[in-house]
């Protein structure tokens, strides 16, 4: 059974912060299939589609420990890491990018880094939700636990519906043609 996992810091304080955007974009799509989302055993909660036989998962942890619950909701569905598709931000890609990619380093992303370090594999599909450039001179912590400008926020909805559907077709219909349908810019 396939998984996909949102990354993010939990709380009221970090809800709404770029660093959150995956986690969101997963939350999103949880609403719009109307499921119910309720704990797992271990640092996540989840929600299951029977439809499509898809687990989707939100980190109970805090971002750098991500692999905590990347691990806990592998041991608990039983799921190998090829099966995981991991979404979350990356303030290397502009705003409104999405990139899918099957493995790869942690592009300096913490989350990324916990969970690669704690499966021990780079070996798990991952999306990448774009929320920069990073503004010369700005800390890139700072950036990630800002929130999104008036502008950005008018279109996070719309990020948000690509990256549901960049996630329901790496399932159904396969990484390589995901990637070649999804892999874009949502918005200018």
């Amino acid at each position: 059974m396939p998984a996909v996992l949102g990354l993010g810091n939990p709380g009221d304080r970090y809800s709404h912060t770029r660093h959150n955007i995956g986690r969101d974009a997963v939350a999103g799509l949880i609403a719009r299939l109307g499921a119910a989302v309720g704990p797992g055993r271990g640092e996540f909660v989840f929600a299951r589609d029977p439809s499509r036989d898809l687990v989707m998962a939100l980190n109970t942890t805090y971002m750098n420990a991500s692999g905590v619950s990347a691990v806990d909701l592998l041991r608990y569905f039983e799921i190998e890491p090829a099966d995981l598709l991991v979404v979350c931000d990356d303030f290397n890609l502009p705003f409104g990018t999405l990139r899918i990619r099957p493995g790869g380093g942690d592009g300096g992303h913490n989350g990324l880094g916990s969970i690669i370090a704690s499966l021990g594999t780079r070996e798990f599909p991952r999306l990448r939700i774009g929320i920069g450039p990073l503004p010369d001179g700005v800390d890139a912590a700072d950036f990630v636990l800002s929130g999104f400008t008036a502008d950005e926020r008018e279109r996070l909805d719309e990020i948000r519906a690509a990256a549901g559907e960049a996630m329901l077709a790496v399932f159904r219909d396969g990484l390589e043609r995901a990637m070649s349908a999804h892999n874009r810019r949502v918005v200018e």
